[in-house]
């Protein structure tokens, strides 16, 4: 049984940093564990525009830790009426994707795409460029249950979005059912998926034990028990489809513990820990390193890391409760046990 593991840094795919008190709270522990991260534009309001994610961007950086070297992936928010000049100007600007999010999906998503037919102008522009496309996949049609959304999605949007821009180079994003890890399988080499920890480790049951949970709520939410099983599986398969995205979203407990709770699991402090203890459940630990460092920045089209980090497999507890700004933020297993642990530097 494999005591430590090295692996060459790793980025990720996914992050929510927020802004202002809450960026300088959490933007130092994703930069502790991971090389790179592709920052989520969905801010109040949203980042929209080149101009305000070279903005966000820069105050990213100035709550870095003195001394990091983290490099913070700006995108855009997609609209209905995001004109292709926009694109150009952040393909040029250096925004590594645009992030389609159904208008009322999750966090801050009004903003977004009422039809994808609104969009192709700017999606025409993005597959000239070769700029990705992120897309969070669930409909947001009341008539469909909760749990079936990214199924329905699939079906009546991403295939066809798929057949109407074909080179266009998509990241179906925190992915969380057998028909997704199938369809993006299947789908070529255009299109990829995210995979969260809290997705490979807990069904929905977890949202129910001993009482409503809170802190596992999040969008898309937890699925059945074959779900997670077939996230695992493909996870652990060693195809360069899949990689890592923590979608760690924060927000303050106060918001969470509420009669309308926020959805989003914090990762961010543990996220490497918790993904070692996914693949080591299913005795795959040596396809860790292709998930979590090679196969992104390979969609990406960006050059891998170089960097070594090493995971000792040994118990220790998760704090309770972090600070956010004058608020606090409790993340997900917080005052629970982890087996493995990422060693500083």
């Amino acid at each position: 049984m494999a005591e430590t593991l090295s692996l060459i840094r790793p980025d990720d795919w996914h992050v929510h940093l927020r802004d202002g008190d809450a960026l300088a709270a959490v933007v130092p522990h994703t930069a502790a564990q991971f090389a790179r991260a592709v920052v989520m534009p969905n801010l109040k309001p949203p980042v929209t525009t080149t101009a305000q994610a070279l903005a966000y961007k820069q105050r990213i950086q100035a709550a870095l830790p003195a001394g990091s070297l983290f490099q913070p992936l700006m995108t855009l928010y997609l609209t209905d009426h995001t004109p292709a000049d926009e694109i150009h100007r952040a393909h040029d600007s250096g925004v590594v994707a645009v992030k389609l999010y159904p208008a009322g999906a999750t966090t801050n998503s009004h903003a977004g795409v009422t039809a994808i037919k609104h969009t192709f102008k700017a999606l025409e522009a993005m597959q000239a460029l070769g700029m990705l496309l992120l897309v969070h996949g669930e409909v947001t049609s009341r008539d469909i249950d909760l749990f079936d959304r990214e199924a329905v999605f699939i079906d009546k949007h991403l295939v066809p979005l798929r057949r109407d821009f074909p080179q266009l180079n998509i990241v179906f994003e925190h992915i969380t059912t057998r028909e997704a890890a199938q369809y993006v399988a299947q789908a070529g080499a255009h299109t990829a998926a995210t995979i969260t920890a809290h997705h490979l480790l807990f069904n929905r049951n977890a949202l129910f034990l001993g009482g409503v949970r809170p802190h596992y709520y999040c969008l898309p939410v937890l699925k059945r028990e074959i779900h997670r099983q077939a996230l695992l599986q493909a996870a652990a398969s060693g195809s360069n489809r899949f990689f890592l995205g923590t979608d760690s979203a924060p927000h303050a407990t106060h918001l969470k513990e509420h009669a309308s709770g926020c959805a989003g699991c914090y990762t961010a402090l543990s996220a490497l820990e918790l993904y070692a203890q996914a693949f080591d459940s299913v005795n795959a630990l040596d396809k860790l390193e292709g998930f979590a460092s090679f196969h992104g920045p390979d969609f990406y089209g960006l050059p891998r890391n170089t960097e070594r980090v090493v995971l000792k497999r040994q118990s220790w507890t998760l704090p309770e409760s972090l600070p956010l700004g004058e608020a606090s933020i409790k993340p997900l297993c917080g005052g629970e046990t982890l087996a493995w642990q990422l060693q500083s530097n």
